[in-house]
């Protein structure tokens, strides 16, 4: 079955910034949670998945290298020693463990899962709408494609009751937005990584001149050569490596949108019913906008 996105980790330098930024366009984000090794996050939540600002916050809390292992921590700190973006795509997941499982046999993916039995696992509290706490646990595993080094990818599965993270309190955003329906990518050449990204979303792949993307509509990953970027991201450089540059997220009203960055002073562009907010507005990852009833 296609896995649907999960949600996008977008690593910033100082996680308080990056809030007042992302409530500038419209964002209305979840209280600090703080990761047993080291990071801290925001998330500005939607109906089934959600952005993650997320910041090293704790060095020394970083759990050392271990074997067979993959070290979120360690990804994300060396992905923002070279500046601000994003740094992984979450699928959705409903066992970490059978994923593990085929990301080995495909030979993408030799970790053991990350989660509630492993070391340094996904354990956290979570600060409610009304100032309760609630503990949550996550399993993840691990996908990377040597020919994609920097960036990298996971399905992650949420063992504690789903009322204890998706909160409606959280999930209503003065800019309208609704979810995330696609991340795009660049790179020199799109056709050399579907391979991978058939395997890590069990989708098939379409290829067309300058560009190849893989799952359903409304979840959705397209990678862009140099022309398609040129094309559609107008300012951004496809660099020698694949990188994530862009979430589309669709909205209730497109017009209500424009209003809140406008009063907001955000910069944008508008094309072809896409609302373009650049990267550097947001913290290394470019936002296009579209109104739910053109998705």
């Amino acid at each position: 079955m296609p896995r649907r996105i999960d949600h996008l980790v977008i690593c910033v330098h100082d996680l308080a910034q990056a809030a007042q930024d992302w409530r500038t366009l419209g964002f209305n984000l979840t209280p600090t949670g703080v990761h047993p090794f080291g990071t801290s996050n925001r998330l500005a939540m939607f109906g089934n998945n959600y952005l993650e600002a997320l910041a090293v916050t704790d060095a020394a809390a970083m759990p050392p290298a271990a074997s067979g292992r993959f070290s979120f921590a360690a990804h994300n700190r060396d992905f923002l020693a070279t500046g601000e973006g994003m740094s992984m795509l979450a699928l959705h997941s409903a066992d970490a463990d059978a994923d593990a499982a085929r990301f080995r046999a495909n030979h993408i993916g030799a970790y053991a899962p990350f989660g509630i039995a492993a070391p340094f696992g996904i354990v956290r509290d979570a600060v409610l709408p009304g100032g309760g706490t609630a503990r949550l646990e996550f399993s993840l595993a691990f996908a990377v494609d040597p020919a994609m080094p920097g960036i990298a990818f996971f399905t992650c599965q949420q063992r504690h009751p789903p009322k204890l993270f998706w909160k409606a309190e959280y999930q209503s955003h003065p800019n309208g937005a609704l979810r995330v329906i696609e991340v795009v990518m660049s790179a020199p050449e799109p056709a050399e990584h579907r391979s991978f990204l058939e395997h890590i979303t069990e989708s098939a792949a379409e290829l067309a001149p300058g560009r190849l993307t893989v799952g359903a509509s409304g979840d959705r990953i397209t990678v862009l050569g140099p022309s398609e970027m040129a094309r559609r991201l107008p300012g951004l450089a496809v660099e020698p490596s694949p990188r994530f540059c862009a979430a589309r997220l669709a909205v209730t009203d497109l017009d209500a949108t424009k209003r809140v960055l406008k009063n907001s002073g955000v910069a944008f562009e508008l094309t072809d019913a896409v609302l373009l907010v650049p990267s550097a507005a947001s913290h290394g990852l470019a936002l296009e906008f579209v109104e739910q009833e053109t998705i």
